[in-house]
């Protein structure tokens, strides 16, 4: 069985048509849903992107792999899905980045990591590597003739002319062909590579950068989507209305970092942005997921006519999603719903899959539970230290796992967006600054470990506008959530050798039976 495991960057989890969104199409992934499963409570356990591919790559929850931040190496001692599938004799290939910083201890200079935090995840083959300076996108550009082509991705992510019409910044497209997007160059090199005689079965890791920003989007894709047809960002009226709810809010709203929108643009001025501009954003950002649907759709053809297609494990997701202007932020850097509810659709080849062929599953799943989903499907053993569990039997139409979660969880720390920075912001320590966050079919829970927490309910409030905590009727609940929280990371402390015991002689015995 080959594997394709594909991932977007900052794709928000209703960005699907086949998830009845108003506006998106996405023809070829609703395809690979209906030949597959899809699940609509998929969430990422942690944010920004490098903290998240940790998780993804690892199984395992922040609290255990420890990556905080974009930078903060993973412990060497933690292994991962590409590690693990070289024991079933995989060769996984690399086609994009995985945003992984290595461990200095296990380098001969420890002062200097190659490859800074967007290093290649250990055990994958970097095929196609294309971190954030682009170099081989870029040579391909310059073999297909393009002039001025510019010695860094950023420089070539911006718009061929200015906009037109009163169409917003990002309304422009892009100086290069859609055919010739960083996207479709990944795509190319797949195909190279997956036509190529193999002596056994293949492990592409196909990792487009679309849609995070700069939005910007080839033709006809720019300007596939009216910024007119745009609904206004879900917020308060004013942003003083809406960081009224909490300290970290009213800090981060008005000191907002990350990615500009656009070339030239910068993340603190995201404020001064008009209700057009916005939509711009939403449109252009819808087109970026269009473009990325269309290569998907090229990939799955070729498989199809090497007939690889029907012997190939395929799943889509992301690492996290986008504010998208809600509640007066771009970028992922908050508590809702929209920086982590992404994607996920597995098509599974086996026979017993074909009784769930696009079907969709409603119960809580996580980006930890992809890597022993992949484990499962080819017989390797899922290591000790996953805190995420298999969906192998979601997609064979079995009777729902013993114990499954009933909410989701997920971490970060108030330092990722300010991780170059001196000092913790809002005056906080270091070991004040990680939120843990628990989100029921009714209930949301936000601890801080140095601010208030916040509690939601959904029901009477989906947008998450109004902090119950200082409601009394909602007391006991904030304190049963309180309580789910703590044992879920009682729950979930590093396993790694805790079921093993020595005896007098030595020998080793494992004192409990397989993990659940």
């Amino acid at each position: 069985m080959n594997i394709l495991f594909i991932t977007a960057d900052q794709w928000r989890g209703e960005c699907l048509s086949l998830r009845d969104h108003p506006h998106v199409k996405t023809p070829n992934l609703d395809a690979l849903a209906a030949d597959g499963i899809a699940f609509t409570r998929h969430y990422a356990q942690a944010s920004p992107c490098g903290p998240s591919r940790a998780c993804l790559y690892t199984g395992m929850y922040m609290q255990n792999h420890r990556s905080l931040l974009n930078g903060t190496p993973i412990d060497a001692r933690h292994t991962n899905v590409a590690i693990e599938a070289r024991k079933a004799g995989y060769e996984p290939a690399l086609f994009g980045y995985t945003d992984v910083s290595l461990d200095p201890r296990q380098l001969e200079n420890e002062a200097h990591v190659p490859g800074g935090y967007e290093g290649v995840l250990p055990g994958m083959e970097p095929v196609a590597h294309l971190d954030s300076e682009g170099e081989p996108w870029l040579d391909d550009l310059k073999r297909k003739g393009y002039d001025n082509v510019p010695d860094h991705a950023a420089q070539m992510l911006k718009s061929a002319s200015p906009s037109e019409g009163g169409k917003g910044k990002t309304f422009a497209p892009a100086r290069f062909k859609a055919e010739d997007s960083s996207s479709a160059f990944l795509v190319d090199e797949a195909i190279k590579y997956t036509a190529q005689d193999h002596d056994k079965p293949w492990f592409v890791h196909m990792s487009f950068l679309s849609p995070h920003p700069p939005y910007i989007a080839p033709e006809p894709y720019n300007s596939m989507y009216d910024a007119d047809d745009m609904p206004q960002p879900v917020r308060c009226e004013t942003a003083e209305e809406e960081a009224a709810q909490h300290p970290w809010l009213a800090h981060y709203i008005n000191n907002q970092r990350g990615d500009g929108y656009t070339a030239g643009a910068h993340s603190r001025d995201n404020l001064d942005l008009c209700d057009k501009e916005f939509r711009q954003i939403r449109a252009t950002y819808l087109g970026m997921m269009s473009e990325v649907d269309a290569q998907i759709g090229r990939l799955m053809e070729h498989l199809k006519a090497i007939g690889a297609y029907d012997d190939t494990l395929i799943i889509f997701t992301s690492d996290h999603g986008d504010l998208l202007g809600d509640h007066w932020m771009l970028s992922k850097f908050c508590y809702f719903e929209q920086a982590f509810h992404v994607p996920l659709i597995i098509r599974h080849p086996c026979p017993q899959a074909d009784q769930t062929r696009g079907t969709q599953v409603e119960a809580f799943t996580e980006i930890i539970d992809v890597m022993p989903t992949i484990l499962d499907s080819i017989d390797v053993p899922i290591p000790r230290q996953c805190d995420g569990r298999s969906l192998l039997s979601f997609c064979r139409g079995d009777a729902l796992p013993r114990n499954w979660r009933q909410e989701y969880h997920a971490e970060f720390d108030l330092r990722s967006p300010y991780a170059d920075e001196a000092e913790p912001p809002m005056g906080l320590e270091i070991k004040e600054c990680m939120v843990n966050i628990i989100r029921g079919k009714r209930y949301k829970y936000v601890h801080f470990s140095g601010l208030p927490p916040l509690f939601f309910d959904l029901e009477n409030d989906p947008d998450e506008f109004h902090n119950l905590v200082g409601d009394p009727a909602y007391k006991d609940l904030i304190l049963d959530y309180a309580g789910k929280m703590i044992s879920w990371r009682m729950a979930h402390d590093d396993p790694a050798l805790i079921n093993l015991q020595l005896d007098d002689d030595g020998s080793v015995r494992q004192l409990v039976g397989k993990r659940a």
